[in-house]
């Protein structure tokens, strides 16, 4: 099984700054993409940027040029630095992995969505 770990959300006043941070660990044999989502009360659950094993970037419209993904392979996390927020960032983040996990006869298994337990990201004037 895989786990992942996200953390860094908070209180912030607009135009502060967050970096939400996400660890996976386990029985790893490997992670492709990692992405950023969030679900504001009220609403679907949305992608907010997800970046590649290869490091390919995708963000939302609605935060291009305010946040930046990024990921440390060899280490298997995940930052957002979040820039300029605004109230409508407010949501609980979630970290998400698509990896496959060694399987119990030690071969790797299909690959996964895997779900950290989410961070409350709360912007306030």
């Amino acid at each position: 099984q895989v786990q992942l770990v996200d953390s860094g959300g908070g209180l912030v006043q607009p135009g502060g700054s967050l970096r939400l941070s996400c660890a996976a660990s386990g029985r790893i044999f490997s992670v492709s993409s990692m992405a950023w989502y969030r679900q504001a009360p009220g609403k679907e659950r949305e992608l907010v940027a997800l970046v590649t094993s290869g490091g390919i970037t995708n963000y939302a419209e609605s935060v291009k040029g305010r946040f930046t993904i990024s990921r440390i392979n060899a280490k298997n996390t995940m930052y957002m630095q979040m820039n300029s927020l605004k109230s409508l960032d407010t949501a609980v983040y979630y970290c998400n992995a698509q990896a496959r996990a060694v399987g119990t006869n030690g071969f790797p298994a299909d690959t996964h969505d895997y779900w950290g337990q989410g961070t409350q990201v709360t912007v306030f004037s």
